[in-house]
Formats: C-alpha cells, structure tokens, sequence
C-alpha cells in the first residue's frame, strides 16, 4: 500500500472509531418493575416514561428502561429483581411493600427507587423520611393512616350501615398493617367489623361465601393480587349487593363502588424525578421520603345505581371524579 493511500486508510478508520465505541457504549438503565399486566397500571407507567422525558431522559437514546410484570404474583419479584441484577441496571423503580422487599434483598448495591410504599420506615426500607440512609428511596402512600376517611365515606352512601367486611392479602406485611388500621377505625365509629383473610387468588371466592348474609359493605386492602383480580371482586361484590371501599381508582373503573386515596399517576411521576436525580449522580441516602400532595375520591355512579344507593350531594361535591 502506498504511504498516501495508507495516511488514507488510517484517517477514515480513526473518524469511525469515536462512533463504534458510542455504539457500544452502555446506556443508564432503569429496571422499571410493574406490580400487574402492563394495561392495569398503564396511566402509572405513562407518568412515569413521560416524566423522565421532560427531564431529558429519551428512552433508546440516552436511557434505557427495561419493564417487567409480575401479573399480580408475588414470587415474581424475587425473580425480576434477579434478573435487574444479573442486567446491573443502574436504578431499580418499583412499586408495593412485596416487590421492594424483594429488590431489597437481592442487592445493596443498585439504588432502589419505590413509586408506592405505605410504611417505609416500619418495613424496615429506610432509616427515616427526612435521612433514608442505604440505597433505597422513593415516596410513602400511607394509606393505613387514611383509613377512617375512608370508612367514614363509605358510611356517608350506605344507609343503615352497622356492619363491615375487611378483604385484604395477609402475604403483604403493609396489608397487615393496614388490616389493623382499619379494624381500629371500624371500632371508633361504633362498626361491627370482621377481617377475611386472602393470599391467593383462590381465597377470594372462599371469602365471599363466607361473608355473604353478613355484612353491610365491604373493605377491600389495595395490593398487586387485589388488582389483578378486581373484575371478579367487583362480580362477586355485586352478586352479593355489597358496597365496597378502594385505595385507588382502577379498582373503580372495574365496578367498586368507591375509592379515596393518593393519585397513584402522580405518585409515578414523581418517582421519576427521584429516578432523575439518582442518574445524575445524587445518592439515595440523601433524598428524602416524600408523601402524598394530590388524593381523589372516585365513586362510580353506574355501581350505585346497580346497588340502589344514593349518592348525597355533599358527596358529589367532594368527589374527584363521577364514572357515569
């Protein structure tokens, strides 16, 4: 090869070189953890994605999000948490007591972003709101703690209304938690209440059978085996003409009657602002535990109607939103 035609040959490889290695170059990954089926948390992930965006994240450019789902089923964190691991993602964002417990677990390296905890503190995720110490942080729905709004919402549409069923998955230690909150609560406005166990999908049937007859409205504690079987919740709910409560709205979009509770989109978004910070080189120890600003009352009034309630005024009012 002739000297020029070398000098040629090594200029055009070096101006390649600079564009191969951006090739290989590995994107900042978020392992993004879906507690159900993409369609039943789909307004959360849309949150979630279009924060990022406006922060300058664009997914396949700059950042890659790897999405998972655990179809409502809890032995599928421990698996998609292992699998984040063995993908060292750089940020894991996930949402439930079960699925952080689960990321927890797997590593103490890879930051941990939570969109929806109820107790952090008590679960033993962070030190404290204000100083969480360790990798993990995120956003607290402390959801026990709004409990007897709930049942006192329930009580304003339900006439006559003496005695209460509470549902709720006995595998999620926040359902425990928010089982005895509400309990409690049911005591204080002078309710008769009893607690019906479930852990898995199978239990639900059972526990209507055992309920029927006996109660006056119905509690259902909001949590991944929950959601992904809310429409034959809400069959069994209407076959029994039981009113029921919810912690957030897709569980009234399938037929309950009722939901009040932290908006769960904007609980994602910003989550997502968190996920920002940690990219850009923020530890999680030094970002606090943030709460809940935005909470909806949601009533579906075509349920009401199908139970024969009136819906007060007053209650119209309060409401986020009516689904007609």
């Amino acid at each position: 090869m002739r000297r020029r035609d070398f000098i040629t040959f090594l200029g055009g490889a070096a101006a390649g070189w600079p564009l191969a290695a951006h090739a290989q170059q590995k994107l900042p990954t978020v392992g993004f953890v879906g507690q159900n089926i993409p369609s039943s948390q789909s307004q959360w992930t849309a949150a979630f994605a279009q924060r990022l965006r406006e922060l300058g994240w664009i997914e396949g450019r700059n950042v890659a999000i790897e999405y998972r789902w655990a179809e409502g089923r809890d032995e599928r964190f421990a698996e998609i948490a292992a699998e984040f691991v063995r993908l060292k993602v750089d940020v894991i964002a996930v949402g439930g007591t079960s699925a952080v417990a689960a990321a927890k677990r797997a590593t103490s390296v890879i930051p941990i972003v939570f969109a929806t905890v109820g107790d952090p503190v008590g679960s033993g995720f962070v030190a404290s709101l204000a100083r969480p110490g360790g990798t993990i942080t995120g956003l607290s729905t402390v959801s026990a703690d709004i409990a007897g709004k709930r049942l006192e919402l329930l009580r304003g549409v339900v006439p006559g209304f003496r005695r209460l069923a509470i549902m709720g998955n006995v595998g999620n230690p926040f359902i425990v938690v928010e089982l005895g909150e509400v309990y409690a609560a049911a005591g204080t406005l002078g309710l008769e209440a009893a607690t019906y166990e479930i852990r898995h999908t199978a239990d639900i049937t059972r526990a209507f059978e055992a309920l029927k007859g006996r109660t006056d409205a119905l509690y259902v504690a909001s949590d991944p085996l929950v959601n992904s079987n809310r429409t034959s919740i809400h069959t069994l709910a209407l076959d029994a003409r039981l009113p029921s409560m919810h912690g957030f709205r897709e569980l009234v979009d399938t037929g309950g009657l009722m939901s009040y509770g932290p908006n769960f989109p904007d609980l994602y978004r910003r989550a997502a602002s968190l996920v920002d910070k940690i990219l850009r080189g923020t530890k999680p120890a030094d970002i606090p535990v943030e709460q809940p600003t935005k909470f909806d009352l949601i009533i579906n009034l075509k349920t009401a109607k199908a139970l024969g309630l009136e819906v007060p005024p007053q209650l119209f009012a309060l409401a986020t939103e009516v689904i007609e």
